[in-house]
């Protein structure tokens, strides 16, 4: 049976920490939910600048792979799957233009727009299958947020609360064919029922493609927000259990769970409800704010990098996307890339 193992992973942040004070609301600003537990701010985050896309995070975060690997081994990958918060162009995804920028010639190159923060996971499925099931035997998986830096940013935005949770950056993992940190198992649920409840909304009823000066922000209310913390409070210990099971394993034997990360509650319920202590589940966020789907590689890179990782360890890692449309958890057991 092929093994497929996550070889390696890195992580790039574009620019300097941006203090929590950039979005202090000004005087007389009423929002109603900034008392609530899903926008307690983190202490820092990073931006993009404004000329930079998720093409050029990504050729920065691969940087690390090609020191340690080779560039023959890294840009002859036969599989390129990249996932984008915030799409540069409308029409054409990111993958081909980072195939160019990198001189990469992949045998499949896909866009995949859907597992929002979970999407890491979702691409490692993705990945192993396509390097058991075809003759490809490469992969990189690579995840660009760029929507602090853009959305957040706006005049009439910065001063809401949700402005101050995300960050911006980039994280990627290199798959191979091998017995290194063998992928031991993905679990992942579509739950359509929940579509299209998170949305991009504009105060002048516009579309997003249509002119006009209202700027977009995402749609929360007071009782979506209610929904979506009692839904991700459940998916992921739900999605981490059920993957556990799969494994013939307790969630008490996880030696490092990494989770996406949309703010504190999320975490520490995740973990209370995994029975796992803090030091099991690292995190970044008070480092780099919800960095959306590149908060689990880019999490794991730097736990990685601090030693927190030991060979032996059985990782977890998993999360939920959007308002609840897409969870998922994989399991590798992991072995430092020589």
């Amino acid at each position: 049976m092929t093994v497929v193992s996550l070889t390696d992973v890195a992580g790039y942040l574009p620019g300097e920490p941006v203090p929590a004070e950039f979005f202090a609301a000004p005087t007389g600003a009423d929002d109603a939910l900034r008392a609530n537990a899903m926008f307690k701010a983190p202490r820092w985050r990073h931006h993009v600048a404004a000329a930079q896309s998720n093409v050029d995070l990504i050729e920065r975060a691969v940087e690390p792979l090609i020191e340690r690997h080779g560039g023959a081994e890294i840009l002859a990958v036969d599989v390129l799957l990249v996932h984008c918060q915030l799409p540069d162009q409308p029409f054409v995804g990111a993958g081909t233009e980072v195939a160019r920028r990198l001189g990469m010639r992949p045998e499949w190159l896909i866009d995949v727009a859907n597992a929002g923060c979970a999407s890491f996971v979702y691409m490692l499925k993705l990945a192993r299958h396509l390097l058991t099931t075809t003759d490809a035997r490469s992969a990189l998986i690579c995840n660009a947020q760029t929507s602090a830096g853009q959305l957040f940013t706006h005049p009439e935005v910065r001063s809401l609360a949700q402005a101050a949770i995300p960050g911006d950056g980039c994280g990627i993992g290199y798959l191979t064919r091998s017995a290194g940190s063998p992928l031991l198992d993905v679990t992942t649920r579509h739950l359509a029922e929940y579509a299209g409840e998170m949305a991009l909304v504009r105060d002048d009823g516009r579309r997003y493609w249509e002119p006009g000066e209202s700027p977009m922000r995402v749609g929360f209310t007071a009782d979506n927000t209610a929904e979506v913390l009692a839904r991700g409070n459940r998916l992921v210990p739900e999605v981490v259990t059920d993957l556990c099971r799969r494994l013939g394993a307790d969630t008490s034997d996880i030696d490092v769970l990494v989770t996406n990360q949309p703010n504190r509650t999320f975490l520490r319920n995740w973990r209370e409800a995994l029975r796992l202590p803090a030091e099991r589940h690292p995190d970044t966020f008070d480092r780099c704010g919800n960095l959306f789907g590149a908060a689990i590689p880019v999490t794991l890179d730097r736990a990685v990098r601090a030693g927190r990782i030991r060979d032996g360890d059985l990782v977890v890692l998993g999360g939920f996307a959007h308002a609840g449309d897409f969870a998922g958890a994989a399991a590798v057991r992991w072995q430092a890339a020589a």
